[in-house]
């Protein structure tokens, strides 16, 4: 991938802008903002550097998604450690009728950050302390930030996409190389969009997957 453009650098106003969060969207997002650094002081969740880019690293990142898939109302983020995408993406979804996001993450440290911001903004989320790829969810869209490459995330993914999901998932700039890898092992519909975030970035939308036989 030669994609040389630098990432998108975004406040609070430029987000709201670009993205028409509404301005109880907004104060829920910079709650989010909060609570992330304060837990990110205590417990490895993000780059601590990537606090003071949250707006375009995190929010817009995380939030891109949803217009992806318009109609989509139940979601799955596995790996779901800091939030990101799906503590983004119901607070965007908090208030729509039969939405919610399941938040699939193994490690019980995490999960305990995970309630504690559910509880606070009030989110509608379900949070699972257990390996995604032992959980059986009937979802719209399957998702996942920072997780695994591509040929494990898929076998994460796999019982979703079974059932029927979409897979969004968002990858760095190594995604051709992982896709290659992933094709080794698992038979896929894959299309691919320009992360809004970081132009040198990708989204991978999947479908229809089977292991290669």
């Amino acid at each position: 991938m030669t994609d040389t453009a630098e990432p998108l650098v975004l406040d609070a106003a430029g987000y709201q802008a670009l993205t028409r969060a509404t301005d109880a969207q907004m104060a829920d997002l910079t709650r989010f903002q909060e609570l992330l650094a304060e837990w990110n002081a205590v417990m490895n969740l993000v780059g601590p550097l990537t606090i003071d880019t949250y707006w375009s690293r995190h929010a817009l990142d995380s939030s891109q998604l949803l217009p992806l898939a318009p109609g989509a109302l139940s979601w799955a983020d596995l790996g779901a450690g800091a939030g990101l995408p799906g503590v983004v993406l119901a607070i965007l979804l908090k208030g729509t009728d039969g939405a919610g996001v399941h938040l699939v993450e193994s490690m019980a440290k995490r999960c305990r950050f995970l309630e504690v911001v559910a509880k606070d903004l009030d989110l509608p989320v379900q949070i699972h302390n257990a390996r995604a790829e032992e959980l059986k969810l009937d979802v719209d869209i399957v998702t996942a930030r920072a997780c695994a490459p591509m040929t494990k995330l898929l076998g994460f993914a796999e019982p979703y996409l079974y059932r029927g999901a979409t897979g969004l998932f968002l990858k760095g700039q190594d995604v051709a190389a992982e896709l290659s890898e992933a094709k080794k092992v698992w038979a896929f519909q894959s299309d691919l969009r320009i992360s809004q975030s970081d132009p040198r970035g990708r989204i991978v939308q999947v479908k229809r997957l089977s292991r290669v036989r």
